[in-house]
């Protein structure tokens, strides 16, 4: 039976704004992100109203998606089921600095992040490939939970970016041609270990302008 989950990434914060890395730093929204967690409420609230269903909704334990989600879980009476498998990637030492400050600061370990190599950690951080299996893992039961369901997972633009690899069979190392937009809705249909994308950066309840991707200053791939 098919699985349908609504992939959400969490709103802005205010490292997001300047592109400081957070990984497991547990910066809340800013101002600009409580209102996008609202609008996305409503949208969803909305949805369910005119016969849309929701079973369940999960969130990283990370306080940027918690913030995010609540507002849904409390306007369809949902509770707030949190998974620590849902965070943002660990990057260690990278975390808190943006990659100006990383290129100066490990410079031997900056160049061999921008070769996209799966393998690489930051010092005491987390690689590309694991991120992407505990990623991968984490959404399992929540599929196994729900058989025929539909779900929302609200967690960051990492994971959301290996939620895509996993769905379109991209290697780790391609480069990023794809958006990860603040309370974007990416909906993915998981039947029998394969997954569907069925839309992809949905922002229609925010103002275009306001929906800020996910991506590093000079790095591209995602990890906030």
């Amino acid at each position: 039976m098919t699985t349908q989950i609504l992939f959400i990434r969490h709103g802005e914060t205010d490292w997001n704004r300047i592109k400081r890395i957070q990984g497991h730093i547990d910066i809340p929204l800013a101002t600009t992100g409580l209102a996008q967690a609202q609008c996305l409420a409503q949208r969803i609230t909305q949805e369910v109203k005119q016969g849309a269903r929701l079973d369940a909704i999960y969130s990283s334990d990370l306080q940027r998606a918690q913030q995010t989600a609540q507002p849904i879980a409390d306007a369809l009476g949902l509770p707030l089921q949190l998974r620590e498998g849902l965070r943002e990637r660990s990057y260690g030492a990278f975390q808190g600095h943006d990659s100006d400050e990383i290129a100066l600061r490990f410079p031997d370990e900056y160049a061999q992040w921008q070769t996209r190599d799966p393998g690489f950690s930051p010092p005491e951080g987390e690689s590309q490939r694991v991120f992407y299996h505990r990623v991968v893992h984490a959404i399992e039961p929540l599929v196994a939970a729900h058989p025929g369901g539909r779900i929302a997972c609200v967690a960051h633009g990492g994971v959301l970016d290996c939620v895509r690899r996993f769905a379109a069979g991209l290697p780790l190392d391609a480069p990023r041609d794809y958006a990860l937009l603040n309370t974007s809705v990416n909906v993915v249909d998981f039947d029998n270990g394969h997954a569907t994308i069925v839309s992809w950066a949905d922002v229609a309840h925010l103002d275009p302008a306001s929906a800020a991707d996910d991506g590093f200053r000079k790095v591209p791939e995602p990890g906030r």
